[in-house]
């Protein structure tokens, strides 16, 4: 909606959606939402979904908008529950959870951004 909404400040022809096969179900249905937005406000961007990031990096991409947690929710359960056990911060940002995190978190990133130096060197990445 954000960029809907800014659409004559957004140079935007494409937006990729990209999901792990676990999220396919939610790809789908945000994707069909994002579908029906386009839609009705009347722009001729194109929407892809796809399981394969590599497919929407190969587009040459110029900004790639990265929010994603590796072991989804089971996981962050755990970074929360087990310092909360010791006595400690069971946090997901920082403390100990938050770097049980980032032990899962770091090379995920590492594999995109070298995915992202190889099939579009010049995007963002935030």
């Amino acid at each position: 909606e954000g960029y809907i909404k800014r659409k004559t400040n957004c140079q935007i022809k494409e937006i990729w959606l990209v999901d792990i096969e676990a999220g396919q179900e939610k790809l789908a249905i945000v994707g069909a939402m994002a579908k029906r937005m386009v839609k009705a406000a009347g722009l001729d961007w194109e929407i892809h979904l796809t399981l394969d990031r590599r497919e929407a990096l190969k587009v040459r991409l110029t900004l790639f908008l990265l929010n994603f947690r590796v072991g989804l929710l089971n996981a962050r359960i755990k970074d929360e529950r087990i310092p909360g056990s010791y006595g400690m911060l069971g946090q997901e940002t920082n403390g100990a959870g938050g770097i049980f995190k980032a032990f899962r978190t770091v090379p995920v990133i590492l594999d995109i951004v070298s995915d992202m130096k190889e099939l579009c060197p010049n995007a963002w990445l935030i």
